[in-house]
């Protein structure tokens, strides 16, 4: 079987441009463009690629696009501090804490002193709480692209028997919520699969879409799947390539190579959820505006 890839930077790049276009408009209402703050703490390498990344596209859409980068050293206070500041600041409609934090600071106590109406990657308890509710206000980004992701090309979740490898509070939780809620974008039957589910490979086997977002490389195996499957790739793991100038290569938690030839469709690494993540965040930073 052939699989169609699912190409996340042709779609992020439609949702970019209708978002440039909710700017604009939003522009001409405002006496300003909407603003993303990022707050980066400490020197990690990808970390500070991502944020590189959120930024410029938030200036490609017209946004403002601000980072307030800290030292590894920094207090959990000092953090707060920071986003307290940016919770009052007018000219800011989304904030963004960017994970993993420094071992020694709480990232929930972090993440909880955001404004909840400035909270644009939904993961104030607030936020969290209206998702499981059905009635979300930020999608966290991920989720909301890979939903995305399976509307935009003809893989409705609808009715559709969905397998979740991973039960994070970033991808797992939010991804199963929304796919299992009423209306456009779910209405699946979600099973949810972690390190204590038995028999996972029988559980993979019988999905019609699968999510993978456990952070193993390569761990959802052909023989894991069935011809047809839709296969979605969050993870996004470092392995040694001693053929690479810099000695790895990004793969994803599926193995490409044997599930992409018994899949339907399946999203590649890099170049799949990824892109879609960054998009998102934008477009929730639009609707941040709305609650101001």
């Amino acid at each position: 079987m052939d699989s169609k890839i699912i190409d996340g930077t042709d779609l992020s790049a439609q949702i970019k441009a209708e978002v440039k276009n909710h700017v604009k408009r939003l522009k001409s209402k405002m006496a300003r463009p909407p603003g993303l703050s990022v707050v980066l703490v400490g020197d990690d390498p990808a970390s500070a690629v991502y944020v590189r990344n959120k930024q410029r596209a938030a200036k490609e859409a017209g946004m403002i696009g601000n980072t307030i980068a800290m030292p590894h050293s920094s207090t959990e206070d000092e953090i707060i501090q920071v986003v307290n500041e940016l919770n009052i600041d007018a000219s800011c409609d989304g904030i963004l804490v960017q994970l993993p934090l420094p071992d020694h600071i709480n990232e929930a106590t972090v993440t909880s002193s955001i404004d909840p109406l400035k909270d644009v990657d939904g993961l104030h308890p607030n936020n969290a709480g209206l998702l499981a509710a059905g009635t979300p206000r930020f999608v966290p980004a991920t989720p909301g692209g890979i939903v995305q992701m399976l509307l935009r090309t003809g893989n409705n979740p609808s009715g559709k028997r969905v397998v979740i490898l991973g039960r994070s509070n970033i991808v797992g939780r939010p991804i199963s919520n929304l796919l299992s809620m009423k209306g456009e974008g779910g209405d699946a039957t979600v099973t949810i699969c972690h390190s204590r589910t038995k028999n996972i490979g029988d559980v993979c086997r019988s999905a019609e879409i699968l999510i993978a977002a456990i952070g193993i490389p390569g761990f959802v195996t052909s023989d894991m799947v069935s011809d047809g499957v839709v296969a979605i790739d969050v993870g996004i793991n470092r392995v040694e390539a001693t053929d690479r100038k810099r000695g790895y290569k990004l793969v994803g938690d599926i193995d490409f190579s044997g599930v992409s030839k018994r899949a339907s469709a399946i999203t590649p690494v890099p170049g799949g959820v990824g892109p879609m993540t960054i998009a998102m965040l934008l477009s929730n930073t639009i609707d941040a505006v709305g609650f101001h």
